[in-house]
């Protein structure tokens, strides 16, 4: 594997489980795998997770990780061919990727979507640019449309906590005060459709996800009808795809409360963080002892150590 900047770029997504629980059982064993390596981390966007769990596992294999916030620490970057550079950008990827590449081993990076462009989001121009661009193997730490690192996270969080065969998980929309992206939506969604769990994604009319990605994937409606018997509860946000970027509906109702858990299987909770407490879930849930966000966090670090363990093996 030379890149991972999508969920499906996993050929087995059981293995890279077990390979995450194995590191997670003794994170240093790789340590020299990464000596005299460096990883560029570039952050367009804020991060805490991401950018700390991604260092730790570079740490973990022995890797020196150079930290950029690249919106306040660098040139702003043109991704334009044929551009007129006379604006507010300074430097070309063209020139920044090839000069990145040279100091680093590895790249990865983290940038969000414009929620205003759907084409412009969809061609992934930010991470693509790097792919074409630089001469080093390209990591996302979540793009305009993806978050590969976060699903194989909670593809191990799972794993890890499930007690049936085949748990029944629920990806549920909740309200918010911001239009916010779908990425973390659309990579769990493809997570969860390489494992054996029976999947449910439920949400208001009008919150529908990429029918390109959802596929096949039952969607439902009702929230309370979604959450029956359900194993695991994943609550997140994101703004309308057919009405692009749009905040549709911010019923409260949508919360997960404890009385809606209630309704599932004495369901563990999940979502990536940072929560708005109260409002995507109330804190009667989220300092529950069926919460699993602190331990999804913690098992950031070791889907970013799998991911860079596979990419240093082939370099």
């Amino acid at each position: 594997m030379k890149n991972y900047t999508s969920i499906q770029d996993i050929d087995n997504i059981n293995s890279w489980i077990e390979e995450a629980k194995a590191l997670k059982a003794s994170p240093l064993k790789h340590l020299a795998l990464g000596a005299n390596k460096t990883i560029g981390l570039l952050f367009f966007n804020s991060s805490l997770r991401t950018r700390l769990s991604t260092q730790k596992a570079a740490l973990n294999l022995g890797m020196n990780p150079i930290v950029m916030n690249v919106s306040g620490d660098a040139w702003g970057i043109e991704f334009e061919d044929g551009s007129v550079m006379n604006g507010g950008t300074a430097e070309h990827i063209k020139e920044a990727a090839a000069v990145v590449s040279q100091y680093c081993d590895i790249i990865a990076v983290r940038a969000f979507p414009t929620l205003t462009d759907k084409p412009k989001d969809e061609s992934e121009q930010v991470i693509n640019s790097f792919i074409k661009h630089a001469s080093v193997p390209i990591v996302s730490m979540e793009s305009a449309t993806g978050h590969p690192l976060q699903a194989l996270t909670d593809a191990v969080t799972i794993s890890e906590f499930s007690k049936v065969a085949k748990p029944k998980v629920v990806l549920t929309w909740a309200p918010h005060v911001k239009a916010l992206p779908h990425a973390v939506a659309n990579s769990f969604t493809q997570a969860m459709q390489k494992m054996d769990v029976e999947f449910v994604i439920t949400h208001p009319e009008g919150y529908d996800l990429n029918p390109e990605i959802t596929r096949d994937s039952p969607i439902i409606y009702n929230q309370d009808e979604a959450f029956a018997n359900a194993d695991f509860i994943y609550a997140k946000n994101w703004s309308s795809y057919s009405n692009y970027g749009k905040i549709l509906n911010s019923d409260l109702d949508w919360m997960v409360s404890a009385e809606k858990m209630k309704l599932t299987n004495n369901a563990k909770f999940m979502h990536c963080l940072p929560v708005r407490r109260n409002l995507v879930v109330s804190d009667a849930v989220l300092d529950s002892e069926n919460s699993l966000v602190i331990q999804q966090a913690n098992n950031r670090t070791f889907a970013a150590q799998t991911v860079l363990k596979k990419i240093l093996e082939n370099l």
